[in-house]
């Protein structure tokens, strides 16, 4: 998909690319030897920029603190994600993003100018995560892992049909009728910064004439119609603001604490013995579901016994979850290694290496153990409110 757009006196040609087609590398090695740019432009952060470069990136990663500062559900999505266009990428043989890789070096090769244009990643998944609920996070997350083990293939050509503009805008529809808030922050707010970034270049002294966007195929139009009205500073600060998070999960698990703990008040008062038939009801239960999750993601005996005893005092303090506990006690027993974390990019193609690499282990063990946890608390409050009346 080309789309040419001009602000001020820039020239910008927008090529939509989808970032596992090698039809859509080859396209971007074709535009810049024409030689009629003078600046690229890529879909890239500063961050963005340096991992696609650094094989060993994942080697710095601190996965307590990942635990600690409660993004493993974020960096779960994430690595699924990657998983996903890594195996698509294989599978045509070239490297996910590559489009992205040519017209980097392209630029360097020929000395033009080059731009990284999209807003920074962490803030663009903080800004999806103040979006979304508990549950749409578990949803998007769970569809990602299955299509990451999917055996399921796709044709090269279904992929060219995705950077159609009738095809791609009824799958941008789709999407964003599904998840407003999430398309909101991950495509539309995107498409309003990269404009803006090409527009302030556009107006600072010397500009280049004529800009090459590499982008994906999906921010095309909404860059195209921003472009009319590109944002200015105050609009694009307000883009990068990382909202609050909403408080709204918070109290619906305290609210959730105070039913249980107020059955539990209820039962003893008729009797000890039901008061204890439901404290009995909500530890098996909960502890019982969230050991099964933890198995399922392959756990250590050790965290298996931690999910069971954890999950029904979390589910009653709705500040920690039995994943952060399972998962900081699956990497203490375990500890990945360093080489687990330099071979995690490539590890996350294969399946099975889901399981044995140390790192996404962790990870498995955060996601199955709240899952389970999850399911247990519900189950288990059903089960005592049920009992009571």
């Amino acid at each position: 998909m080309i789309r040419t757009i001009t602000i001020g006196s820039t020239r910008i040609t927008l090529a939509g690319t989808a970032h596992v087609s090698k039809a859509s590398a080859d396209l971007v090695a074709e535009m810049i030897e024409t030689g009629e740019y003078d600046c690229v432009a890529v879909e890239l952060c500063e961050s963005r920029y340096q991992s696609l470069f650094d094989d060993a990136a994942w080697k710095n990663l601190d996965i307590f603190q990942v635990l600690r500062r409660r993004q493993a559900g974020m960096l779960l999505l994430s690595l699924a994600l990657a998983s996903y266009q890594s195996r698509l990428a294989n599978r045509f043989g070239i490297q996910a993003g590559q489009e992205f890789r040519i017209a980097i070096a392209e630029a360097q090769k020929r000395g033009l100018r080059l731009e990284l244009v999209d807003r920074d990643v962490r803030t663009t998944l903080n800004r999806v995560a103040a979006r979304v609920t508990w549950w749409q996070k578990i949803t998007i997350l769970s569809g990602l892992l299955g299509s990451a083990f999917s055996r399921q293939e796709i044709e090269e050509a279904q992929i060219e049909e995705l950077k159609q503009g009738d095809m791609l805008k009824a799958v941008m529809e789709e999407f964003g009728a599904t998840f407003p808030g999430i398309r909101e922050a991950l495509i539309d707010e995107r498409d309003q910064y990269m404009t803006g970034k090409l527009a302030a270049i556009a107006a600072a002294p010397s500009p280049p004439k004529h800009i090459l966007a590499v982008v994906g195929a999906g921010h095309v139009p909404g860059m195209e119609e921003s472009s009319a009205e590109p944002p200015n500073k105050e609009a694009m600060d307000a883009l990068c603001v990382v909202p609050p998070k909403s408080k709204v999960g918070l109290y619906i698990g305290w609210a959730i604490v105070a039913i249980i703990l107020s059955a539990f008040a209820v039962g003893y008062s008729r009797s000890p013995e039901l008061g204890l038939s439901m404290l009995l009801t909500w530890v098996v239960i909960n502890g019982t579901l969230c050991a099964i999750g933890v198995m399922i993601a392959r756990g250590h005996p050790l965290t298996v016994l931690s999910g069971f005893f954890a999950a029904p005092l979390t589910s009653l303090n709705p500040t920690i979850g039995a994943g952060m506990v399972t998962g900081a006690v699956e990497a203490w027993i375990r500890k990945p290694k360093v080489a687990e974390f330099e071979s995690l990019r490539a590890d996350l193609t294969q399946v099975r290496k889901w399981w044995t690499n140390g790192v996404s282990r962790v990870l498995l063990v955060f996601f199955f153990g709240t899952l389970g946890s999850a399911a247990g608390t519900y189950i288990a409050g059903a089960k005592i409110l049920s009992d009571l009346f």
